[in-house]
Formats: C-alpha cells, sequence, structure tokens
C-alpha cells in the first residue's frame, strides 16, 4: 500500500491516478490548500483509494493512518512550490517543505516504512555555471528558498539512509511539469505560477493577459530556458522510481526531464498558435531567483530504471493544458 501526500493536488493526483489504474492501493493525504476536492471525485471512483483530509506534518494524523493502514511506500508530493514566494515568505516554506516533512519521516522511522519517494526540483540545481545538460552530479547550488528547502530535504533523506541501512529512497527532480491528463479528467484546477497553465489561462480568455518577466538572459532569445515534461510522463516516472526501489534497495536521484530546452518566448508563441488567440504579454523585469536555463540530462533514470516517455511534443503539452483550461 502506499501513501501519497498532496494526492488532491495537481501532480499528486494524476499520479495517483496512474497508481490506482495499475492496481495499487493508495492512501492520499492532503489539506486542500492548493488541492482540489474535484480531483479527489475523480479518485473517490476507485475502490483501491482511501482519502484522509489534513496536513502531512500532523504527527497525530499520521499515526492513525499508518496504524490502520499497513503502508510499505511513502511518495511525498504535498510541498509549498512557488519560486517567488519562496523569496518573499521563506519561513512558510521551511516550515512546510522541511519541518513538516521531517515530521512525517520521524513516522516512516517509527513504523519501519523504508521506502520513499520524494518529489525534489531542478531548483536545486540553481544557476548551473555550463551549457551543458544537468546531470545528477551537476552541483546543487540552489538560488531561491525553495529550491534550497528541497535540497535539504533530500540531505535528511540520505542522513536518514546512511543511519538506518534499511531505509531508501528516491529523489526525482523534476524539470518543468506541465500539461492536462491524456488518460485521466484531471489537470490543474488552482491558479498557478507556471508558464504554461498562465498561458493557458490567456488563451482560454480567463486572464486578460500575462508578462514576460526578463529578455535579457544569455540563451538564444533572451528568455528563460526551461525542460517541459507532461505531466502523465513523469507519473510513470513514479510507477518505475517504486518498481525500482522494490526490486534493487538503494538510494538514489534522478532527473525527470527531456533532455530539451524551450524559452519562455517559444512556450507563448506555440500557445497563441494552438488557441488562435494572440493574448496580450507584457515586459517586466527579472523575477528574483530564477535561473536563466535548466535542462536535465535524463539518461541515469532512462538507463537504471524502464521509464519511457511518449508525449516529449510541445504543441501536444500545450494543447492539453489549453483543453483543460476550456473546460473548467
Amino acid at each position: 500500500m502506499i501513501l501519497i501526500t498532496g494526492a488532491a493536488g495537481y501532480i499528486g493526483s494524476i499520479t495517483s491516478y496512474h497508481f490506482l489504474k495499475n492496481n495499487y492501493k493508495v492512501i492520499g493525504i492532503d489539506n486542500i490548500s492548493t488541492g482540489n476536492a474535484r480531483a479527489l471525485e475523480v479518485l473517490n471512483k476507485f475502490d483501491n483509494f482511501k482519502f484522509y483530509e489534513g496536513n502531512f506534518g500532523n504527527l497525530e494524523l499520521l499515526e492513525q493512518i499508518v496504524t490502520n493502514n499497513k503502508i510499505d511506500f511513502v511518495v511525498h508530493f504535498a510541498a509549498n512550490t512557488s519560486v517567488f514566494e519562496s523569496t518573499q515568505n521563506p519561513l512558510k516554506y521551511h516550515d512546510n517543505n522541511v519541518s513538516n516533512m521531517i515530521n512525517l519521516l520521524k513516522i516512516c522511522e517509527k513504523y519501519d516504512i523504508n521506502n520513499f519517494i520524494f518529489s525534489s526540483s531542478a531548483a536545486t540545481y540553481g544557476e548551473p555555471k555550463t551549457n551543458e545538460l544537468i546531470t545528477e552530479d551537476t552541483p546543487k547550488n540552489p538560488i531561491n528558498p525553495y529550491g534550497l528547502t528541497k535540497l535539504i530535504g533530500e540531505y535528511i533523506l540520505n542522513d536518514l539512509s546512511n543511519a538506518k541501512k534499511e531505509f531508501n529512497f528516491i529523489a526525482l527532480r523534476y524539470f518543468n511539469v506541465a500539461g492536462a491528463s491524456l488518460i485521466a479528467p484531471l489537470g490543474q484546477f488552482s491558479k498557478s505560477s507556471l508558464l504554461i497553465k498562465i498561458a493557458a489561462e490567456c488563451a482560454a480568455n480567463k486572464r486578460d493577459k500575462m508578462y514576460l518577466y526578463g529578455n535579457d538572459y544569455n540563451t538564444p532569445d533572451g528568455t528563460c530556458v526551461r525542460d517541459y515534461i507532461h505531466v502523465d510522463d513523469l507519473a510513470i516516472a513514479h510507477i518505475e522510481a517504486l518498481k525500482y526501489l522494490k526490486n534493487q534497495k538503494t538510494s538514489q536521484a534522478f532527473n525527470v526531464g527531456y533532455s530539451k530546452g524551450t524559452s519562455v518566448k517559444e512556450v507563448i508563441d506555440i500557445m497563441k498558435k494552438i488557441s488562435g488567440n494572440d493574448f496580450k504579454v507584457e515586459m517586466a523585469d527579472r523575477r528574483t531567483g530564477d535561473p536563466s536555463s535548466l535542462v536535465a540530462s535524463n539518461k541515469k533514470i532512462t538507463s537504471l530504471t524502464d521509464w519511457k516517455y511518449s508525449n516529449d511534443n510541445l504543441e501536444l503539452i500545450c494543447k492539453s493544458a489549453y483543453e483543460w483550461e476550456l473546460k473548467i
């Protein structure tokens, strides 16, 4: 049985759906602060899903969950995730992303739950000093509190694994997750700072305009470059990570991306093309904490696991996001 924190959130709900469709038993926990009850309506249709509402750092609730259910794996999504917000309110990020995670790990240690999959981030790398693809060995030097809290989470997991030999984890360093699921009636319900979500809202006339934060970066067109990955492919990476933990019983960190960079301007142009809506884009100053380019090398995860992706197409990703906005 799998405990999934943040199960009502964007990535958490879609990954839960994939696990459930593959006949895993899932226990979900979410405080519905950024998650959405409509996602739970979809998940609750599965007999192999059970949900608890509350904070993943609540020790009393966690005790209740693990004593009433035989948990074998934890997949930990629940976190605050806005880079810019983290620069304005860092204590919120350290409290939730670090302190609450420690409470979750205390329960794992107490009840011998020894398999942990962690939702980490490319933000752990900060601003790499090379234009080459980022590997898992690229130095970690986060430039915002969000990325720092994710790196601290990895350090804590590594320390626990060293202290308790039977405890193993996988840290999945997400690059830029986007799009709506192609197999489930799920996507991003809530407002977000993610580029493709915002562009899709503009294309669907839910926003009057969007902002392009800086056009003087050291990139081909001056706008930030990112590695955009479709949410279904990311969800499948979690299933393969779980299989790896089960079979290999060793800890790993894996980048999860397509090894392909696309600029902010290119994304906006594609969304305009897909929707036929030449929505308004205004220039704005750079945002604090935004690195110029983050593109993954995915060689490690593709060589050590059976992860295969099928949605490596930015037009498809943008189309799924746009069509989702038209539905909700």
